[in-house]
């Protein structure tokens, strides 16, 4: 459910120059810090559900603060605690902590070097979105409101949470997890704030969206079944490979032919395909793996019976039968409106007007959105990208060669700083 919240018109006396330039003398004199807490993370990442060293890094930094520390919440989760010395709302700041299984390609000093197993494959770890600077930014923020106590209205909650990824297969974990354990509840939080790294965007920017700006991201799973029989003789038998090879090309006209586009964007793409054991053998059965991206909820739903439809009709066609399993993985990452509305001058008093833009949706998924489904939200985008790299040059999120400028930590620290403060400041009283 959401609340509605009372946009306050007029901005508080918190949000002055004077004001503004402490909170970015603050980060800058930490800078140092921060960065080598980001270099540590991501020299010792870890997978979703296994952040265990990663836990008790950040709840050593977060007791030496003197907050009140919370672990093992949603198996690896660390949540931390400062009250303030005046009266006030309680405000949550979340930032994820898990890794990829990615082998950096990077050419930087403090590149991950982990390795493991993931799903029975040797693979590298990596912080390959860059949730190690999520991460480092918190704990710069919570460093700053800590020496600030005595002037802090109300409680902010730092909420460092794990899997956001997703849990491995079999285990739960994440956002969801953390509410399901009661974590908002236990914490009395009213509002919570976010933001993630681009990689893409320019140092020094701030990337948001009224309304739906993630995608809901959903995943697939459709088992073919056929005859087995020798490849010299696929008529003896009944083909699956061919036949999921048609089931790939017809998802696609779900959304090219049957699904209007004006309304929002949408994506079916098939990640993974497994069939077969032998060159001149036939299979009985094929499997599909992949994705769905959508920022409508009728439209999730019609695209989920659309695959339905698609995959059992056209397996019929050629006398195989198919299983098919479509599960939710998260929802639309939805802004409150009013929430938005309300911080979005605390966003342009640290970088500027013309730095914070307006971008439309991305049909990435975030499990941020299960905290805006419950309680408003707010959840932007913080430029990583150095000047002078094209924005075509700019290695993608999830790929070896990702990288961040640590000049973007400094920004993010101050932001999460600002709409702590500045939200306790106009919160309706």
């Amino acid at each position: 459910m959401r609340f509605t919240i009372f946009l306050c018109l007029l901005l508080p006396s918190v949000l002055t120059a004077q004001s503004v330039s402490d909170i970015s003398s603050r980060a800058e004199s930490i800078d140092n810090t921060v960065v080598d807490w980001r270099h540590h993370l991501h020299q010792n990442p870890e997978l979703s559900n296994r952040e265990f060293e990663t836990a008790k890094y950040i709840a050593a930094q977060m007791t030496a603060l003197g907050l009140e520390v919370h672990t093992g919440i949603a198996k690896t989760g660390v949540v931390a605690v400062l009250k303030g010395g005046l009266p006030g709302p309680t405000v949550g700041l979340r930032a994820d902590i898990d890794a990829l299984p990615v082998t950096e390609r990077t050419p930087v000093p403090y590149a991950s070097k982990v390795k493991t197993t993931f799903q029975g494959v040797e693979t590298g770890v990596m912080h390959a979105c860059g949730h190690d600077t999520h991460v480092a930014m918190l704990m710069g923020a919570a460093k700053i409101l800590a020496e600030m106590k005595a002037d802090v209205k109300g409680t902010i909650v730092f909420v460092f949470q794990p899997a956001e990824e997703g849990a491995p297969p079999g285990e739960k974990g994440g956002a969801k997890l953390m509410i399901e354990e009661g974590m908002l509840e236990k914490f009395g939080i009213e509002v919570m704030f976010g933001q993630h790294i681009a990689a893409g965007a320019d140092l020094g920017t701030v990337n948001y969206r009224v309304g739906g700006i993630m995608a809901a991201a959903d995943r697939f799973e459709i088992t073919v079944h056929g005859k087995q029989t020798h490849g010299s003789r696929p008529w003896g038998g009944v083909d699956p490979i061919v036949t999921a090879a048609q089931i790939v090309m017809g998802l696609q006209t779900i959304i090219s032919r049957q699904t209007d586009l004006t309304q929002e964007a949408a994506v079916i793409s098939v990640g993974k395909i497994t069939g077969g054991v032998r060159n001149n053998i036939i299979p009985e059965a094929c499997t599909l793996i992949g994705t769905i991206r959508t920022l409508d909820t009728a439209m999730q739903n019609l695209i989920h019976e659309k695959i339905h439809h698609t995959a059992h009709h056209i397996a019929a066609a050629q006398g195989a039968t198919v299983d098919v399993q479509i599960d939710k993985y998260v929802p639309v990452t939805y802004n409150s409106p009013e929430l938005t509305r309300m911080m979005l001058p605390s966003v342009t008093s640290v970088l500027g007007e013309d730095h914070v833009r307006v971008v439309p949706a991305v049909t990435g998924g975030e499990d941020f959105s299960f905290y805006a489904n419950e309680i408003p939200a707010f959840f932007w985008f913080l430029g990583g990208k150095p000047l002078d790299t094209a924005p075509q040059d700019a290695a993608p999120h999830h790929t070896p060669d990702f990288y961040i400028d640590d000049a973007a930590l400094q920004h993010g620290v101050e932001l999460m700083v600002r709409v702590a403060l500045d939200y306790a400041d106009r919160a309706p009283r």
